[in-house]
């Protein structure tokens, strides 16, 4: 066992990025996120990092863009608000196929909402940018401990996949404080380099599962980046018919994360094999869940527990073996619904039941009682 800390998930955010070697922030202040930009502020300049507080949210992701660009490993953290901003930059990210991490603390919208906690941006976290032809990854910590650990993930997966990673945090997890375990050794994927020469080098060729390696600036490699519909060699393709092949290029961003989604989808599943209500849920209201399946378990209820780590890309396969021999679903979140739907359309045969608030989180109770109205 390594150091054992006492922190936020916000906090314990900024720990995890900097085990996994970041070293450069932008970012603009926003409730519930502050503690993030706060503390990297400091700890950037106790590593040798940049830090900069930027203009705004649509700065600071352009920012981190260029970073990533330069061969640094970049991060920034919003809010609701900042990340609606963040959008175009997101989806530029995708198109660039640049590794980058965006930090979302979600609290309640619309607008500018409040300060309470809030599950509302899951869609936007996978919809958010225009156009749909892209895959992209998200994670959805419930504890300190995983705000460290999937952060570090975070950025593994960004690096091996050369994709924006959003870690989908919550208000109620940013400002819970419990115990953190360091580990002695931590899993670290760096960017893969170009290894061709110069000359043949093809800045965006690559196996459809796979991610091109990545060329820094300054290495001598020719590299055009472009938001528009690009070649291998990275130039706007203005005519089809003139660049049939460039469509392949597009395709590639979505199967590199599409043909790879057994390797990235991460579930927390217990009591699943003899269950016959299972509760899917995520983040903070997976805490509640797991206390209530609990409960339900000592009274001699048949429930099973089913938390979802990675929610895009959603595993429809997986949860359709998960959930197979259940009777009825419950999917607890805290917003009007949203992977709710997901889950109806993986197990379209099932009687799945929506657990939903509006703000705050569940408690144990609230989803206990839901199990014993379905019973």
């Amino acid at each position: 066992m390594g150091k054992v800390l006492f922190m936020s998930g916000n906090d314990a955010c900024v720990e995890g990025a900097i085990a996994a070697g970041c070293r450069f922030f932008a970012g603009y202040p926003i409730t519930p996120a502050n503690e993030i930009t706060e503390r990297m502020s400091r700890r950037m300049f106790e590593v040798n990092g940049v830090f900069i507080q930027m203009e705004d949210e649509i700065a600071s992701i352009c920012a981190v863009i260029g970073a990533s660009w330069a061969g640094l490993k970049a991060m920034t953290a919003t809010s609701g608000p900042g990340f609606s901003l963040m959008q175009e930059g997101i989806g530029y990210a995708i198109a660039t196929e640049t590794p980058c991490v965006i930090v979302n603390v979600q609290r309640i919208g619309p607008s500018t909402g409040s300060i309470f906690s809030q599950q509302g941006d899951v869609m936007q976290a996978r919809w958010g940018s225009h156009g749909g032809c892209y895959e992209n990854i998200v994670l959805s910590p419930y504890s300190i401990q995983e705000m460290f650990s999937l952060t570090i993930e975070s950025f593994n997966l960004s690096e091996e996949f050369r994709v924006p990673v959003i870690l989908l945090s919550e208000a109620a997890i940013g400002h819970l404080r419990e115990r953190l375990v360091i580990p002695e050794k931590i899993n670290i994927v760096n960017r893969r380099r170009p290894t061709v020469s110069i000359k043949d080098f093809k800045p965006f060729k690559a196996l459809e599962n796979e991610a091109p390696p990545m060329a820094f600036f300054g290495d001598g490699y020719r590299v055009y980046y472009t938001g528009h519909l690009h070649t291998v060699e990275g130039f706007p393709v203005l005519s089809l018919e003139k660049y049939p092949l460039a469509e392949e290029v597009l395709k590639r961003i979505s199967s590199k994360i599409r043909l790879n989604i057994h390797r990235i989808t991460m579930l927390d599943a217990r009591y699943i094999n003899d269950a016959k209500i299972i509760i899917v849920s995520y983040g903070s209201s997976a805490r509640a869940a797991l206390r209530a399946v609990n409960e339900a378990r000592k009274n001699g209820i048949k429930a099973g527990y089913l938390r979802l780590i990675t929610l895009w890309p959603f595993n429809y396969q997986k949860i359709r073996e998960l959930c197979s021999y259940a009777d009825v679903v419950i999917v607890a979140e805290v917003n009007n619904g949203q992977i709710l739907y997901e889950v109806q359309r993986a197990l379209p045969s099932k009687n799945v039941i929506p657990l939903l608030k509006l703000a705050d989180t569940h408690t144990p109770m609230e989803v206990l009682a839901k199990i014993r109205e379905v019973v």
